[in-house]
């Protein structure tokens, strides 16, 4: 058994913000005082809060695009995963509600074309005589695939989220909040968080030119906003958090798409009690999986449906594409922690990179999340894109910036990586097999230079110790109500003592507890997911979540255990 992950405490929050917000109970005002809520203002989830459309650079220029071409073929060329899939989504809709009267989209196929608008996508489009091609969630660097468009006189809008490279490509607008310069407040918007506001701006210029209603349509698809944004990972600063509230209250009052409800009722989630972990975790995998292993477009269908026995059909198919992607993974996973287990544990390089020739490159980036959470390093796990280049996926820990990363490593070597892009916390890049050796070595090299302070522990952030009194359904439930919770506003974890009264073993690998607050007060039921094993006597640490289990319609306090470090034994 390896040794528990520290536990550590939250900043204390400024006391001049828990004044701003006195208005809460204490325990919950601590929480968003800590993920940086400065005042009641930024827990207002209203429409009303979003930045301002207008302050979007490029978007009146990309509208103005949009309506030129309006009785001409548009199409959207997408990505392939969950992000592109809404934001694909998203824009067929809108401009089918607005009238516009030939739009298709294609995305292409990772195994075939690789990501984003290459060249060879290009000339796919051009088939069908496109007056506009329109990215959502890439395009930011395919200077190749823009160049060939004007070359055949098709003009480009990108639509795009990632970090642009040193150059631009040469598109007709680029829409994208994290271009050099932008004054946009939110620039961690997702794919089809700029989609959703390019639809937006778009609305209210067709409502001002006499198009009724035009301005609400938009606002109809928030709930496509929210999956892709929580599927995407980014950041949930505050205009996340609008967008992605605004779409679970959607999905609540049953005015979702078809799609969306047939992947949450054919994985037995109830609408009414919808949470951003359903997106996270029910929804978006199994979207992603089409992409991972097949053809994202099956995701797509299940969006744009508004027909519920297509949906679910199109829901069960990609159920069972998830199902095989987990069989794939597991086996993935299985050898990757095999290679990790054979290296020195004590001197693991700073970046854990890992390839295995027979891997499946469309599930590599979930090796590397796995790789990531074991090794508590950022890790890049590589598969065979053909006979002399690797594709590998990289994943990332707070305070290291994964595309800066590869940005070093490329500004050392110009030769040693062909391709690369992403974001913060995940990147994508393609080498040649022949470099691996002196990739490995350079990435690991970089980081330590870059962030000779980084922290490789794994430290489990705790809020604290729940006080007995609030160990209880009624807590849980103002807790899961407080979200949205996600990526840059995490879900509250608390830490304290707990004896433990009887434990037994469920599913293929799971400890189900009964537990009791070491310093007395009602005993708790407490699952901790993948970590069946020793048995656990006395008092024990727990790091966990307070949250609402449901069994046969009843409903009680459950603790999700993310980890257990023994204290003493009874008696001790």
């Amino acid at each position: 058994m390896s040794a528990p992950r520290p536990v550590v405490p939250r900043a204390a929050p400024d006391p001049r913000i828990l004044d701003a917000l006195s208005n809460l109970d204490p325990i919950t005002a601590r929480l968003f005082a800590a993920r940086g809520v400065i005042g009641p203002e930024e827990l207002d989830y209203t429409l009303a809060r979003l930045a301002p459309v207008s302050l979007l650079e490029n978007v009146d220029a990309a509208v103005d695009l949009l309506i030129a071409k309006r009785r001409s073929r548009i199409t959207i060329v997408g990505d392939f995963d969950v992000d592109g899939a809404t934001s694909a989504a998203l824009l067929m809709r809108c401009l089918r509600d607005f009238g516009f009267t030939d739009v298709g989209y294609l995305v292409p196929n990772r195994f075939e074309f690789g990501y984003g608008l290459t060249p060879e996508i290009v000339r796919i489009a051009a088939e069908s005589s496109p007056a506009l091609l329109v990215t959502v969630d890439n395009g930011i660097s395919s200077l190749a695939g823009v160049e060939e468009a004007n070359g055949l006189g098709i003009p480009v809008l990108i639509t795009d989220h990632h970090l642009p490279g040193s150059e631009l490509p040469d598109a007709a607008v680029i829409v994208n909040p994290n271009l050099p310069g932008s004054s946009f407040p939110s620039h961690n918007l997702a794919g089809v968080g700029v989609a959703f506001y390019l639809m937006a701006a778009l609305g209210r210029r067709l409502e001002n030119e006499g198009l009724k209603g035009a301005a609400r349509v938009p606002s109809q698809y928030l709930d496509l906003v929210a999956l892709g944004t929580v599927a995407d990972v980014v950041p949930l600063d505050h205009n996340n958090r609008v967008l992605v509230d605004q779409g679970l209250r959607r999905i609540r009052a049953g005015k979702t798409v078809a799609g969306i409800e047939a992947l949450l009722r054919q994985s037995g989630r109830q609408l009414a009690k919808a949470t951003s972990a359903d997106l996270g975790f029910v929804a978006g995998p199994r979207i992603n999986a089409a992409g991972r292993l097949e053809d994202i477009s099956i995701g797509i269908e299940c969006l744009l449906t508004d027909d519920m026995n297509t949906a679910l059909h199109h829901a069960a198919i990609l159920d069972g594409i998830n199902s095989k992607r987990r069989e794939i993974e597991s086996t993935m996973r299985e050898q990757a922690f095999a290679y990790v287990v054979g290296m020195d544990a004590s001197n693991l390089p700073a970046c854990v990179c890992v390839y295995e020739e027979s891997w499946h490159q469309g599930v590599v980036g979930l090796i590397a999340a796995r790789v990531k959470e074991r090794c508590h390093r950022p890790a890049i796990a590589f598969a065979r894109e053909s006979d002399a280049l690797l594709k590998g996926s990289a994943r990332s820990i707070p305070g290291v910036h994964a595309r800066d990363l590869l940005e070093a490593v490329h500004a050392v070597d110009a030769d040693v990586i062909v391709k690369f892009g992403g974001h913060a916390m995940a990147a994508g890049l393609t080498i040649e097999e022949a470099r691996y050796d002196r990739f490995r070595r350079l990435v690991s090299e970089q980081l330590e230079r870059l962030y000779p302070s980084a922290d490789f522990s794994g430290a489990i952030v705790s809020d604290g110790a729940l006080p007995e009194a609030a160990l209880n359904l009624d807590f849980a439930r103002r807790l899961r109500e407080a979200g949205p919770w996600g990526a840059g506003f995490p879900e509250p974890v608390w830490s304290g003592d707990f004896e433990v009264i009887e434990q037994r073993t469920v599913g293929e690998n799971h400890l189900k507890l009964r537990v009791r607050p070491a310093d007395g007060g009602n005993a708790l039921d407490a699952i901790a997911f993948n970590q069946a094993g020793p048995a656990y006597r006395g008092v024990v640490q727990l790091a966990y979540r307070l949250d609402v289990n449901e069994y046969r319609g009843f409903e009680s306090a459950q603790l999700v255990v993310e980890q257990i470090a023994p204290i003493r034994a009874p008696g001790a």
